[in-house]
């Protein structure tokens, strides 16, 4: 089923996003998180795949357990970049197969030292190219893109972005996901945009609880998002007073405020960033749902 078919407005929701374990002897301990998880009663759960297409076969076996063992409705990330025409099609295919219905088309990380233009395989230079060749062969299958409320950064301008996005939704896709933020405001403001631009399919927000200082610096450092700088310097005070665990119950606290937020002010749903981490996704979303579920929530997010 296309996970735009069971979106609901006014009907919140929480969504997961996990990754493959690098490692097969750690998948054991990775399907015992899901299990852990699933009494979150997501929506949808997203696995993402590694630059290049580095875990394919990994993505493509995870989601189809977690569909057909698990019982979980599943998304998977697919990047173009670099990839064959070909190869494309076939995981597609392979998808079909195992009943995964859905995919969060994406560019992907460039290969190291090159550019969307060196690529050999330009007809699959941008997400819009890979989402129109999936709406073309595969028009079964649920489509979700990426947003960058804090723009992208490689976009010209955040006009640029915007229009990009607007793009990507008009060849087809059906929602948009996106990227992690720390600041709801830059959220709402993002929508606000986005409807006066004429995009008026959901745009899902994403939300990393921060569970590692180390950890939030690289993630913040690759993919542009701004740290608000009250919350860095209470996070560094959290881990110089008690380490990775008070910087965990901070960043826990942080993302449940955001989460509780979110809902309440009409977003349609939360996709949380997982890290594979069970422990701090279920202090997030303890309780949550049967709470926010009682608000009446306005059809668009309020100032």
């Amino acid at each position: 089923m296309k996970i735009i078919d069971t979106i609901t407005p006014g009907t919140p929701f929480l969504s997961l996003e996990f990754f493959p374990p690098k490692e097969r002897s750690e998948w054991p301990a990775f399907f015992h998180t899901v299990d852990r998880l699933k009494e979150v009663n997501p929506l949808f759960c997203s696995v993402t795949y590694g630059a290049g297409g580095s875990t394919h076969g990994d993505s493509l076996e995870i989601v189809s357990r977690l569909k057909q063992e698990h019982g979980l409705e599943t998304m998977a990330h697919l990047t173009c970049i670099g990839a064959h025409d070909g190869d494309v099609h076939t995981f597609l295919d392979q998808l079909t197969q195992a009943q995964v219905d859905n995919v969060l088309a994406l560019r992907g990380d460039l290969p190291q030292n090159s550019t969307a233009e060196s690529s050999p395989h330009r007809p699959l230079l941008h997400a819009s190219d890979l989402v129109s060749l999936i709406r073309g062969s595969h028009p079964h299958v649920g489509l979700g893109v990426a947003a960058y409320p804090e723009v992208h950064p490689e976009a010209a301008s955040p006009a640029a972005d915007m229009a990009y996005l607007r793009l990507k939704l008009d060849h087809g896709a059906d929602l948009a996901i996106t990227q992690l933020f720390f600041d709801n405001r830059i959220y709402f403001d993002f929508v606000r945009n986005a409807r006066d631009h004429g995009i008026t399919k959901p745009i899902i927000p994403g939300i990393l609880p921060v569970v590692s200082l180390k950890v939030i610096k690289r993630i913040v450092s690759l993919c542009g998002t701004v740290m608000p700088a009250e919350f860095m310097a209470q996070l560094e005070e959290a881990d110089r007073r008690g380490g990775a665990a008070e910087v965990q119950k901070l960043g826990v606290a942080h993302a449940r405020r955001q989460t509780e937020e979110l809902l309440a002010g009409g977003a349609p749903g939360v996709h949380l960033y997982t890290l594979n981490r069970a422990d701090a996704v279920l202090e997030v979303t303890a309780g949550l749902l049967p709470l926010s579920a009682t608000l009446r929530l306005p059809q668009e997010p309020t100032p």
